[in-house]
């Protein structure tokens, strides 16, 4: 089983994505079944021709909307529709998180419920075709892992549904936010929507690593062809790889060790309330962890024993903090070495929905998943069951994870 590697040179959008997937050999029918299935025959035409962007040839894919129908859809109505459609549970599954993503996002930034999301805010049929036919190929190829470069935004304008709107649309920035996706930027940036929706939603949901592998092979690729025209390549490029990180990560560098620092002091005379303000100074400016608890010091006073252990780089830094945000005149410091095993965060989803997980990397190479306590806190408030009980359908429910980061 192979690899796959998504290129945004620069950046994405749903019939680019598909049209590299053409190119890269996945058939047709692979593509347009599903959309059968869900009753869409007869609505588009699919048109895939070889063309050239600055001389590079590759696929580009046009979806021409035959539906005359005045109705447009919501995503409640497009929710049953896939809910109700003749598909495998697994494709299912992937095109349903696609839509929801983009629906809440559409929902967020116009202030609405996302079952009121009305069908053209989230696309129109080119969307369905674009969303259904890149799930359908990425489950026909069925990759290992799925990496990306982080892609470019772009600048200007985008005229909308709902007027001109300034690039990058909300719904773009509200995907990024919520799947805390990297992309990348500069002064000059280029004119034009670089990155779309339907584009992003797809990546959000379809990437294990928004980098990619340091060391991989190519087996083959296929290119897509944009729209749009730049002083530049339009294109999209999907590989075939075999990337050689795992092995590596498991045998060499597992448990890892690093240094540490140390940082720890005694304080008699300030106010408990201050320390805890303190404390949490400490926490948010980047601190590891924190420890602190009540001691007799001097002249019979109550007072805090405070240690902070931190990233080794930032030790200068929270010398200030000391004198900056406590009473105390000196702090004791030392260096340390710890050995830890590699971890990594991301989300996973459950029947409570997509929530934050931590994986832990045995020595063994079997991996341990973990709910973030805030995750659990969140929903024993929200669903009034035990904090056990909670985590059991976690683990009971959970399915494929998706990584916010590599393993470090």
């Amino acid at each position: 089983m192979e690899d796959i590697l998504i290129e945004c040179s620069p950046g994405i959008s749903g019939d680019m994505l598909l049209g590299a997937l053409f190119d890269l050999g996945v058939p047709k029918q692979v593509i347009e079944q599903p959309l059968i299935d869900l009753g869409l025959r007869g609505l588009y035409h699919l048109e895939v021709k070889e063309s050239k962007s600055s001389s590079i040839r590759g696929v580009r894919l046009k979806v021409e909307n035959i539906d005359r129908s005045p109705f447009k859809r919501t995503w409640r109505s497009i929710k049953e529709l896939i809910l109700n459609g003749n598909l495998e549970d697994k494709l299912k599954q992937k095109i349903f998180e696609v839509f929801e993503s983009l629906a809440n996002a559409e929902g967020k930034v116009h202030g609405i419920k996302s079952e009121d999301v009305h069908f053209h805010e989230i696309g129109a049929i080119d969307s369905l075709v674009d969303i259904v036919g890149v799930c359908a190929a990425f489950n026909y190829l069925n990759p290992k892992k799925v990496y990306c470069n982080e892609p470019m935004l772009g600048r200007g304008f985008v005229q909308t549904e709902h007027g001109k709107l300034s690039v990058p649309p909300p719904a773009v920035i509200e995907l990024i936010k919520q799947k805390n996706i990297k992309v990348l930027s500069s002064f000059d940036s280029i004119e034009g929507e670089l990155s779309t929706p339907t584009g992003v939603a797809l990546l959000s949901n379809l990437v294990d690593y928004f980098k990619p592998p340091s060391k991989y092979s190519i087996n083959s690729y296929g290119v897509g062809i944009g729209n749009l025209k730049f002083p530049f390549p339009n294109l999209v490029r999907v590989y075939k790889i075999n990337s050689y990180e795992d092995s590596s990560i498991n045998q060499k560098t597992n448990p890892k060790c690093e240094e540490i620092s140390v940082q720890e002091a005694w304080i008699d005379d300030q106010t408990p309330e201050d320390i805890c303000n303190f404390i949490q100074k400490l926490r948010v400016e980047g601190a590891y962890d924190v420890s602190y608890h009540a001691i007799n010091m001097k002249k019979n006073r109550i007072g805090f024993s405070i240690q902070v252990i931190l990233p080794i780089e930032k030790k200068e830094f929270f010398r200030q903090l000391w004198f900056d945000y406590s009473n105390t005149i000196g702090v004791r410091e030392r260096t340390q070495s710890r050995w830890i095993l590699l971890r990594r965060r991301g989300e996973c989803s459950t029947n409570f929905g997509n929530i934050k997980v931590k994986q832990t990397l045995k020595l063994d190479g079997s991996i341990i998943m973990k709910p973030e306590n805030d995750e659990v806190l969140r929903l024993h408030l929200k669903h009034k069951i035990s904090t056990y009980e909670i985590r059991k359908i976690i683990k009971e429910s959970g399915k494929k994870f998706k990584a916010f980061e590599n393993w470090k």
